[in-house]
């Protein structure tokens, strides 16, 4: 295909993602009330009848390492219209299982494809640990699953020192200093990434990935991905753990 076909190939996909990216009504969420505080994780399995546009589109942009995060591997920029799509099936669910308040609005933070390629051998202290995203209390992440193959779950993890599973701005200095230790402890040894329990964090939940699948979950809640060195460090959007990041905050 030459540059110009490949284009013109890009414009029609964004053209046609309204009518491809088709969403399974009604919606069928499961509502997983996890860890000792029960926080809710809303599941929406087949959330999406056909994915070709959006992966279509994937393959055709180009993807950076994300500077402005501790995220191992690279990003791009989603289609604004399938985030307004997506938004739009799923905020009144999100209100109503997380209780808030009706005056809040949501205001979208960050929206990408992203695809770890990370070696595990260079990864960063802070990237071999479960993590938050903020402390906010109605900040989200809605993450779908794109690929049609075998990839690393999403894991959500409980930190054993303090008995932590959500990080907020009551805890958060008292969550560092705990943690502190343990990433000094880390340090001298061979990177790699998180994906068993040990004395510090204790994996207590996990949703498998699995094409089309829309998970939802508050982005103070402690997790990693349980990255299979096999199948999931790979920058191709073909083959590798691609997946479809929001990150909301409502306020």
């Amino acid at each position: 295909m030459t540059s110009s076909q490949s284009q013109r190939q890009r414009a029609q996909d964004m053209k046609n993602l309204d009518s491809l990216v088709l969403i399974n009504k009604p919606l069928n969420p499961e509502i997983h009330y996890i860890g000792e505080l029960q926080t809710p994780v809303i599941v929406i399995d087949d959330f999406t009848t056909d994915l070709s546009a959006l992966q279509n589109y994937a393959n055709q942009i180009d993807f950076n390492l994300d500077k402005g995060s501790y995220y191992p591997g690279v990003r791009a920029k989603l289609p604004r219209d399938y985030v307004i799509e997506v938004l739009n099936q799923v905020f009144q669910l999100i209100y109503d299982v997380y209780k808030i308040p009706k005056n809040l609005r949501i205001k979208p933070q960050a929206t990408y494809f992203s695809l770890i390629n990370r070696p595990p051998e260079s990864l960063t202290t802070l990237q071999r640990i479960p993590h938050f995203d903020t402390p906010a209390p109605y900040y989200f992440a809605l993450l779908q699953y794109l690929n049609d193959s075998t990839h690393g779950a999403t894991a959500f993890f409980k930190h054993q020192p303090t008995g932590y599973e959500r990080i907020t701005q009551a805890n958060m200095d008292n969550y560092f200093r705990a943690a502190e230790p343990y990433l000094q402890a880390l340090a001298p040894f061979p990177a790699k990434y998180f994906v068993d329990s040990n004395e510090y964090y204790q994996q207590y939940h996990q949703v498998d990935y699995k094409q089309h699948r829309l998970v939802i979950y508050p982005g103070n809640l402690l997790h990693s991905t349980l990255v299979n060195q096999q199948t999931d460090i790979d920058s191709n959007p073909s083959s590798g753990r691609l997946t479809a990041n929001i990150f909301i905050n409502v306020t």
